[in-house]
């Protein structure tokens, strides 16, 4: 199964977090320290997130944690940016940035 990963930048430098399945992780590649250091941190604490359901009014708190799943860590990654100013990159190619991670 090929991991997820997705596109990330904070303050100029671009990286990637990516979900390694095997290991069950996520793992956040970025060369600013500091924003890998907040990224790393928000993603390895479960997070509580109302999810809407049935209506725009109808939505239940639920607890995800970014290591458990691709899933919960796509969820998570919603809230990123507010809580870190890491901003989740969700259309720009992954693979490039892996293959280019500077601007």
């Amino acid at each position: 199964m090929e991991n997820f990963s997705v596109a990330i930048s904070f303050r100029g430098s671009l990286g990637w977090v990516e979900f390694d399945e095997a290991a069950r992780r996520a793992k956040v590649f970025l060369g600013d320290d500091e924003g890998k250091r907040l990224a790393e941190e928000f993603l390895s604490t479960p997070h509580k997130i109302k999810i809407p359901h049935e209506t725009l009014l109808d939505f239940t708190e639920e607890t995800f944690d970014a290591n458990e799943s691709a899933q919960s860590l796509k969820i998570v990654l919603t809230r990123l940016w507010e809580a870190t100013g890491v901003h989740v990159d969700w259309s720009r190619p992954v693979e490039y940035v892996k293959a280019h991670p500077h601007y």
